[in-house]
């Protein structure tokens, strides 16, 4: 689980946080999207996961994501590009600033591509000073039997929806 988290914290600062922008990254083809991350220069600490998706799904995605960005991230820029988009970040979490800048292509119906470079000061135990780290995704076909829009599933067969995350986050108490 460690591993998740660190791979996941600068994709979740990087990408997701597109929301309050002019420019909105384009949503994803519905359907299976197998998701490979991979970070540079670790062995064995590769995560591939598979995510039934629809447009709803993208989009609440997104807004569920936007208010911890807009709170945490005190930089938030988006530009579109000759070959996609590049989204540039400071954010502050947990008393860790990270600085990412990620460079996102492909064309959202089968294939594309996330590479983030990230600079963290102060980071947490676990977390390297910086990281490269890079999101292939690709569409697979139509969700399998007995997948709704939301469900990913982790290495390991570990399931979960993004809906039963929006749940539990309605449960922590707010400041």
């Amino acid at each position: 689980m460690r591993a998740f988290r660190v791979w996941m914290l600068p994709l979740l600062l990087a990408a997701p946080a597109t929301a309050a922008h002019a420019i909105d990254l384009p949503t994803r083809k519905p359907g299976l999207w197998e998701l490979k991350m991979q970070r540079a220069g670790s062995a064995g600490e590769d995560l591939t996961m598979q995510h039934c998706t629809d447009e709803s799904t993208d989009k609440k995605m997104t807004s569920a994501v936007q208010p911890m960005a807009t709170e945490a991230c005190s930089k938030q820029d988006i530009q579109k590009t000759a070959t996609g988009y590049v989204n540039d970040t400071v954010c502050n979490v947990a008393g860790m600033t990270t600085k990412s800048h990620a460079e996102i292509s492909g064309d959202f119906n089968s294939a594309y591509t996330v590479k983030v470079t990230s600079q963290n000061e102060n980071p947490l135990p676990g977390v390297p000073k910086s990281s490269n780290m890079t999101l292939d995704a690709k569409w697979l076909g139509a969700c399998k039997d007995g997948q709704k829009p939301g469900d990913i599933v982790m290495p390991g067969g570990i399931k979960m929806n993004i809906a039963d995350m929006e749940k539990l986050k309605a449960l922590i108490p707010k400041k």
